[in-house]
C-alpha cells in the first residue's frame, strides 16, 4: 500500500501542475511578481508590485510571453488587473470559498518565475477573523487571511490554493508585514469593478465629524437611546452631505436607522451602499430632531 507521505507528496505535486496553469508571471518593475488569470485576456495582479501602467510583460510559460497593461488598479486592496494584447490559452482561476476554512488547514502558495517556471510553498492557516477587515491603506476586504509559509520574492499576486486546487484567494505582502492572502470573494468583485469601470468608486457623504456626547436632558427630551452622536464640524462644497442640508453643527445620531457613535461605524453603513443610493440621517439641530437625504455620489479609490 503505498504510504502517506509518498501519497501526500503525489496530490501535491499534481495539484501544483494543475492550479499552476492559471498563473503567471509579471514583468512590470525591476523585480518580477505573480498573477493570477481571471479571463483569457486578464489577469489580476498584486498593484505594489507593479509599479508602471505600460509595457508589462506576462509570462504564462517557458518562452511564451505577451505584453499587458494595467485596465485599473485599487491601492486599498492591492488590487491590479491586467489586459492582455492578446488572448492566451490558459485556464481561468478556479474560486473557492473562505467562509468555513479553519485554522491549521493545509495550503499551497503558487508563483511563477521571470523564466516561466511554476514555484511553491506550503503551509497552514495561521490566522482567521471571520467578517470585513479595514486595510491600512484604507480599502476593506472580506476577511483576514493569514497562511503560514514563505512567501519568496515573486509570490505576491499568486494565489493560495486549497487542498482541492481551488484558488482561496491572492498572496500579497502589500498590506501585511508578514504577508496575508486577500480572500477569493474580494478579488473577484474587486477585479470585475476594474475591468468593468476602470477603478473602484467608493460612496462618501462628504463631512468631517467628531465623536461628541448627548446631554442627558436632551436624551430625555427627544427620547434617544444613544449617549454620543457625530458632532459636523466641516462639510465639504458640493458634497452629497451639502446638497441634503446638513450644517456645520448638527449632530449625526443614525445613518439608515442605525446608530453612528463613531466615524468608523458611520464608514461601514456607508460601505454597504453604492453611488446613487439615498439614505437617511438622523440628525440633532437646534435641539430638535430631523432627518436629511442624502444621495451618495461616488469617490475614486
Amino acid at each position: 500500500m503505498e504510504n502517506i507521505w509518498a501519497k501526500l507528496s503525489n496530490e501535491i505535486a499534481e495539484v501544483s501542475a494543475a492550479a499552476g496553469k492559471s498563473v503567471v508571471a509579471v514583468q512590470g518593475t525591476r523585480h518580477a511578481s505573480s498573477g493570477i488569470v481571471i479571463a483569457k485576456d486578464a489577469v489580476v495582479a498584486a498593484s505594489h508590485a507593479v509599479r508602471r501602467d505600460d509595457e508589462i510583460t506576462v509570462i504564462t510559460a517557458p518562452g511564451q510571453k505577451v505584453s499587458a497593461r494595467v485596465s485599473g488598479r485599487d491601492p486599498s486592496t492591492d488590487l491590479a488587473v491586467l489586459r492582455l494584447q492578446q488572448p492566451i490559452d490558459a485556464p481561468v482561476a478556479r474560486w473557492g470559498v473562505t467562509a468555513n476554512l479553519r485554522v491549521g488547514e493545509l495550503v499551497l502558495a503558487l508563483a511563477r518565475t521571470r523564466r516561466g517556471h511554476i514555484v511553491a510553498s506550503s503551509g497552514i492557516l495561521s490566522g482567521l477573523i471571520g467578517g470585513p477587515m479595514r486595510t491600512w491603506r484604507g480599502g476593506e476586504i472580506d476577511q483576514f487571511i493569514r497562511p503560514d509559509l514563505n512567501m519568496y520574492a515573486g509570490f505576491s499576486g499568486g494565489p493560495l490554493v486549497s487542498s482541492q486546487g481551488e484558488f482561496l484567494g491572492l498572496n500579497t505582502a502589500g498590506l501585511h508585514r508578514s504577508g496575508i492572502t486577500v480572500p477569493s470573494a474580494t478579488v473577484q468583485r474587486i477585479a470585475s469593478e476594474l475591468l468593468e469601470k476602470g477603478g473602484v468608486q467608493r460612496p462618501y457623504l462628504g463631512l468631517a465629524m467628531q465623536t461628541a456626547g448627548l446631554p442627558e436632558s436632551l436624551r430625555t427630551r427627544l427620547n434617544l437611546t444613544a449617549s454620543e452622536g457625530l458632532l459636523v464640524v466641516h462639510v465639504e462644497p458640493g458634497s452629497p452631505a451639502e446638497k441634503a442640508g446638513i450644517l456645520l453643527g448638527d449632530v449625526l445620531i443614525t445613518l439608515v436607522d442605525e446608530p453612528v457613535a463613531d466615524t468608523e461605524s458611520a464608514q461601514r453603513i456607508l460601505r454597504r451602499h453604492k453611488a446613487g443610493d439615498a439614505i437617511a440621517a438622523g440628525l440633532v439641530r437646534g435641539g430638535a430632531m430631523i432627518t436629511a437625504t442624502a444621495k451618495l455620489d461616488a469617490r475614486a479609490a
